[in-house]
């Protein structure tokens, strides 16, 4: 019996601890830890990062608390799916960013997929900056933008005209309603204003 709580009590011991980011984030110095989409984790995850963020701690009930000697950056992110916890709120700084411009917009596109032809990446780019302004549910992100120009490329497409645009639209946007107006939208309008 001895033998066996003996053994049982070198289970919980340091070396067989996989440590995952979180406490890879408190282990390792200097670090910079990223809980994206916050808004999105439930609420014990929730609970367990303000422990993390008020003492840049963990508690491992059958090893203890394990600190940081110096404290990560810890960056948050949140796309307001819901609201987060006050207390969680009160331990950050806020920073919101707009979408970027077409410029910036288009270099990014450009950057993560580079197969794609520049025409192709222009154009997806500038449908979607007119596809933000138009008072939709869930106006697109970079990561449409990506998916579209991808998913234009993978059909073989070199540009985009209005015609495969408005058939290629539930790769940008999610909601019936958006996709109804965009259809409403003149994009050879778009397409031709830009240039591209």
């Amino acid at each position: 019996v001895k033998d066996a709580d003996r053994l049982e009590s070198e289970l919980y011991d340091r070396r067989f601890l996989v440590a995952r980011p979180l406490l890879q984030a408190l282990q390792r110095q200097p670090s910079v830890l990223l809980v994206d989409e916050i808004d999105r984790a439930d609420d014990e995850f929730e609970a367990f990062l303000l422990e993390l963020l008020s003492e840049y701690a963990v508690t491992i009930p059958e090893l203890g608390t394990l600190r940081a000697e110096v404290p990560p950056v810890v960056v948050l992110t949140s796309n307001r799916t819901r609201e987060v916890h006050d207390a969680l709120k009160r331990r950050c700084l806020y920073h919101w960013f707009d979408h970027p411009g077409f410029a910036r917009e288009l270099a990014i596109v450009r950057r993560r997929l580079p197969e794609v032809s520049a025409r192709l990446a222009e154009q997806v780019t500038a449908l979607v900056q007119a596809l933000r302004g138009a008072d939709l549910v869930k106006p697109p992100g970079v990561a449409e933008t990506i998916d579209w120009a991808e998913a234009l490329d993978a059909l073989g497409a070199t540009e985009v005209d209005a015609e495969l645009a408005v058939s290629t639209l539930g790769s940008v946007l999610k909601y019936r309603e958006d996709m109804d107006r965009a259809r409403g939208l003149d994009l050879a309008a778009v397409l031709a204003a830009r240039g591209v």
